[in-house]
């Protein structure tokens, strides 16, 4: 194809945007405004909090990776358009002062002892803005981890599962092109047949038997174990050690378009186990003991990620790289992008043999760097957890109900004592020319 378009291929796409768009919500009819005495109310997932409804702004990791964290959000923000407005519940903020929001934390944080009186500086500086959360009001919190995995550049039998890059065959149609009628789907997501047709990818099941994309997209790993594989693409980026002793970083690249469903869901709706004390390293361990479900498990969830190679990250879906403890993935149709957030939920303490111990308060500022398929509404938060064992150990465990804040620097500076203005020199009379 090499970027060129067709007659047919338009009129694939063109009869794909059909089919799905009378699925679509008509636009709405616009009505009167009501009268400005008695506003009709908006909804919305973010409130703005008065002064004495502040939280504690207690940062329990002493700032640690904070300024790395900052700049990264600083690196989105210096490429996108002046223009960028971001919704802060009713209010619409500029990308000038979601910049000065990060600068003036960023700056502030660089004092020897900022934690003296960082609530006196949030409070002079900042509006805060609280999610409102799911139906009940509560937010929950889970975390994700960069997994590793054992592979090689050669297939098998200690190494027998591809990781495959993009397939050629897969294509992505914006929506927005079309028009407003087709509602708020935006992508759609499917392969091109032979006949110049666009229709759904294959699903994972199709994938996973070894024949749908052959010769369509590049293999470029493979690794031991086909469950970590799978996480690998719940985690959505990873590092691969080689048997030649190298070193390989994998990260997102795109999917299959197929909706995400949770196999630990599955597992406890068809009675395999208990909603008790469920976490990743069950999940784990029921598929390691019941080697005969493994296929049926997995293949529950159709959605397919394909990876690309690269270095550093991982990365956030804002292109930035993520930082250990200080980055959370949120839906994006709810939460400003990259901003400054603040947090209070749990984590775990650890003994020596990788047992919790308890769970204990956590808060601390972060940002809104990242999301995730199965991240979806105003009442969820995936916080980066980072690599090696602690954080598979935390963000596999971690489920726990907290509180998100949004925060973004006042319009106006705080007032402050003017300073005395020192009386006007005496001017100097004019020398003589010579």
């Amino acid at each position: 194809m090499g970027g060129k378009s067709s007659g047919r291929l338009f009129a694939g796409i063109l009869m794909v945007v059909l089919l799905f768009g009378s699925c679509f919500p008509k636009k709405p009819i616009a009505v009167p405004e009501p009268p400005r005495e008695s506003p009709k109310p908006v909804h919305t997932h973010l409130v703005q909090l008065l002064e004495e409804q502040y939280p504690d702004f207690r940062d329990d990791l002493f700032f640690d990776g904070l300024e790395h964290s900052l700049d990264k959000s600083l690196a989105y923000f210096s490429v996108i358009p002046d223009s960028r407005e971001f919704l802060f519940g009713h209010d619409r903020i500029d990308k000038k002062r979601m910049v000065d929001s990060i600068t003036t934390l960023k700056d502030y944080i660089s004092q020897a002892d900022p934690e003296a009186d960082i609530n006196d500086f949030i409070r002079q500086r900042y509006n805060v803005y609280k999610s409102l959360g799911n139906e009940t009001g509560d937010v929950l919190f889970t975390g994700y981890y960069e997994p590793s995995l054992r592979g090689s550049l050669e297939k098998s039998d200690e190494y027998p599962y591809p990781v495959y890059a993009k397939p050629e065959d897969l294509v992505t149609v914006d929506l927005k092109l079309f028009g407003e009628s087709l509602g708020s789907q935006r992508i759609l997501t499917g392969r091109l047949t032979p006949d110049k047709s666009v229709v759904p990818y294959y699903e994972r099941k199709e994938i996973s038997r070894g024949n749908a994309l052959n010769s369509k997209a590049k293999i470029i790993a493979y690794v031991s174990d086909k469950v970590e594989l799978f996480f690998l693409e719940v985690q959505g980026s990873g590092i691969i050690y080689l048997d030649t002793g190298d070193v390989l970083k994998v990260h997102y690249h795109s999917k299959n378009g197929l909706p995400y469903r949770s196999i630990g869901n599955y597992l406890i709706s068809s009675g395999r186990m208990s909603p008790k004390n469920m976490s990743m390293q069950k999940i784990k361990e029921y598929l390691k003991t019941h080697p005969r479900d493994v296929d049926d498990i997995l293949n529950f969830n159709p959605s397919y990620v394909f990876f690309k190679e690269g270095k550093g990250g991982p990365f956030g879906c804002y292109n930035v790289e993520v930082t250990p403890e200080r980055s959370i993935a949120t839906d994006k149709a709810f939460f400003p992008a990259c901003a400054l957030a603040f947090i209070e939920t749990s984590k775990p303490l650890v003994n020596g043999d990788g047992t919790i111990i308890e769970w204990t308060k956590a808060s601390r500022f972060v940002l809104n760097q990242d999301t995730g398929g199965a991240i979806k509404g105003p009442g969820r938060v995936d916080l980066f957890k980072g690599s090696g064992s602690y954080a598979e150990l935390a963000a596999g465990h971690m489920k726990h109900n907290g509180t998100l804040y949004f925060l973004v620097l006042k319009e106006t500076p705080p007032e402050t004592e003017p300073a005395e203005t020192p009386p006007p020199a005496a001017t100097p009379s004019p020398s003589p020319a010579p």
